[in-house]
């Protein structure tokens, strides 16, 4: 992982404790802090703008797969009512790296077959996997993680 992804990941980290300092000192409970301290994954897949906003998903939820495609690839085609489902059904929020779009993004994730499919569970990268897998497999991975 290079320097700059560690530095941003930092940066985030300290302003979430941050935030979270500030609403105990202002009689926030530790069990409603700790409540707050993970989104709700999102019903549907993020589209990943850039590495700082992949880096602020993966900072934000507990787990995130992140979906390594490309618009021509068949099998990308075909695991796509499986990610869709996915990101509604289960704890994970699903993030789309569009590698043709994001091509750094996608190298510094190990993408060199689409799909690549990348599991984060509390920020840090714990299973890839290349090429089309069934559904049961990858909710198998989020349960494993979540």
């Amino acid at each position: 992982m290079s320097d700059t992804m560690d530095d941003e990941r930092q940066r985030i980290r300290e302003q979430k404790k941050r935030e979270l300092q500030e609403r105990l000192e202002n009689g926030g409970s530790l069990e409603a802090v700790q409540a707050d301290d993970k989104s709700e994954a999102p019903d549907e897949p993020i589209a990943i703008t850039g590495q700082g906003h992949l880096d602020e998903v993966v900072a934000e939820y507990d787990v995130v797969l992140v979906d390594c495609y490309a618009d021509w690839c068949g099998p990308c085609q075909m695991m796509e009512p499986t990610i869709e489902a996915l990101a509604a059904e289960t704890n994970a929020a699903v993030a789309k790296v569009d590698v043709d779009r994001h091509q750094r993004i996608a190298q510094q994730l190990g993408a060199r077959g689409v799909p690549t499919l990348v599991l984060y569970a509390d920020g840090q990268p714990v299973d890839r996997t290349v090429g089309a897998q069934d559904r049961g497999t990858l909710e198998g991975l989020i349960e494993q993680h979540a």
